[in-house]
């Protein structure tokens, strides 16, 4: 089997170079990669890498992700999120190969309380979320093979994190502020990646699986929540850690404001997923208790 991976440097993708690779044969591509393009601001170029390297699946881990930014320059998030997935689903079509493509609880409107599900309405608040929606409904118009997985929250222990900036404001401050009115479930992007492995192999036996999936780690909790689990655990793995914080303060979204509206629900429904793929999914806890014996 032959995959080709976009976005190899990212959060999600450094963990899919990984996870991948025992999978089949691996191309793995960045935007400055130069034997093929993996740039996602070319879409033509993007598709041409796929007529010639020919692969069985395309695993797409890149995107503007810059939620705020994408206010400002709605052209380039139009497409990165969406225009370049679709040049990669026609392409994937043309040749009869699967696409795994990667979405966000942002294309909601993150009202309620309730665990959004696959077939719920969507509602995007924000450009960032408009585009990651476009580029969802442009890859199903296709009609090519594809898993769309949408997630949040999502960490790892390379590069900045939620994690790592609380622990060194801890160690700043005696006080922190942290918004408690926003809800999600903090997700390893080592887990998402394991769970596209073992998607991979089984929608490559069984086609009926194309189709959108919630994957988040199981639980909920605010970023207030995290920070103070965060704390709590930084603590009994590093009794030694030198951290000045006392208060960990919970205060609304309105006392951080951004130039893009946030959902306040972030919370992702993953029934559909556990089931199709017989999965089981961790609690966020376990996950982030993980991270933080890795970086302390």
């Amino acid at each position: 089997m032959k995959i080709l991976l976009l976005g190899k440097n990212g959060q999600v993708g450094w963990e899919l170079q990984r996870s991948l690779a025992p999978v089949g044969e691996l191309l793995a591509l960045d935007r400055h990669s130069t034997d093929y393009c993996g740039d996602l601001s070319q879409p033509e170029r993007l598709a041409q890498t796929v007529r010639d390297w020919r692969p069985d699946v395309i695993v797409n881990a890149a995107a503007h992700t810059a939620v705020d930014k994408a206010e400002s320059e709605p052209d380039l998030a139009l497409c990165l999120n969406a225009t370049a997935p679709a040049a990669l689903a026609q392409a994937a079509a043309d040749i009869g190969a699967w696409l795994v493509h990667y979405s966000t609880d942002y294309v909601f409107n993150g009202q309620g309380e309730q665990a959004w599900q696959e077939g719920h309405a969507t509602g995007p608040l924000s450009v960032y979320g408009q585009t990651k929606l476009e580029g969802e409904q442009r890859i199903t118009a296709s009609g090519c093979q594809h898993l769309i997985f949408r997630t949040g929250w999502v960490y790892a222990a390379r590069g900045g994190n939620f994690a790592k900036t609380m622990l060194r404001l801890a160690a700043e401050r005696e006080r922190l502020t942290v918004i408690d009115d926003q809800h999600g479930a903090p997700t390893g992007a080592d887990l998402i990646a394991d769970v596209t492995a073992h998607a991979i192999r089984q929608a490559l036996q069984k086609p009926a699986l194309s189709g959108i999936y919630h994957l988040v780690a199981s639980g909920e909790t605010s970023w207030h929540g995290y920070a103070s689990h965060v704390i709590t655990q930084a603590r009994c793995v590093r009794p030694d850690l030198a951290l000045r914080v006392n208060e960990i303060a919970p205060v609304p979204t309105s006392s951080f404001p951004t130039p893009a509206q946030r959902p306040r629900n972030s919370r992702l429904h993953t029934g559909k997923l556990q089931q199709a793929f017989g999965l089981v999914l961790p609690p966020w806890q376990a996950g982030v208790n993980r991270l933080l014996t890795e970086i302390l």
